[in-house]
């Protein structure tokens, strides 16, 4: 049974085992209590108009509507609702993208047991959370050169395999403007090669390889 004092929780996320945990994890805690669950954003939209939780726990990478486009939904309707990302991947570029999406939290699923229940109580309280590490990258990248959306595109296609004469035939430009366009990225990255730029973009959460 709820009680006025609890914080009414909604966990979103696409695996039924990390719900499943997090369930475990209030249901031990008397000051909360999971009110409703949801697999994809635009689920968690939906369960957020119904159930006008206290605090939503977001994953990002989901089916249908992923993370960022849900918070971006609820808040943008609900603009003080309180959303706690939760990701395995700690890249400062998705870190600071939720965070301008209107996200109060950030925090790792590796860090669930020991930071969770913390995190939560933050959020509620109006503060923000967000782990060291996260914010130690977004400290160290806020100065730099952000890549475009054809740089984006370019590392895509780098990711799935594709030399600088077949992405200069889908993209409809010449081999020598993708060329040009590599050496950008590597300054803009600090790398030196296309496998360090792909490795880097990923880890930044610029793309999913």
């Amino acid at each position: 049974m709820t009680t006025s004092a609890q914080i009414r929780i909604l966990v979103v996320d696409d695996h039924p085992m990390l719900r499943e945990g997090i369930a475990s994890l209030l249901l031990a805690e008397s000051s909360m209590v999971l009110v409703g669950e949801a697999c994809d954003g635009v689920e968690a939209v939906a369960a957020f108009r119904r159930l006008r939780p206290d605090v939503t726990l977001m994953d990002l990478q989901m089916p249908h509507l992923d993370g960022l486009g849900a918070i971006q939904a609820i808040r943008s309707e609900f603009p003080d609702a309180r959303i706690i990302v939760l990701t395995t991947y700690a890249g400062d570029v998705k870190a600071l993208s939720a965070i301008k999406a209107g996200a109060a939290g950030f925090l790792l699923k590796s860090s669930l047991r020991t930071d969770l229940l913390e995190t939560i109580h933050n959020v509620h309280g109006g503060r923000r959370h967000l782990q060291a590490e996260v914010a130690t990258d977004i400290a160290l990248h806020a100065v730099d050169e952000p890549l475009n959306s054809r740089d984006i595109r370019i590392l895509e296609l780098i990711s799935l395999g594709s030399a600088n004469k077949q992405i200069a035939f889908t993209l409809g430009v010449s081999e020598d403007t993708v060329k040009a366009h590599l050496k950008s990225i590597f300054v803009k990255l600090g790398v030196s090669d296309r496998t360090h730029a792909v490795t880097m973009a990923a880890k930044r959460g610029m793309i999913e390889i």
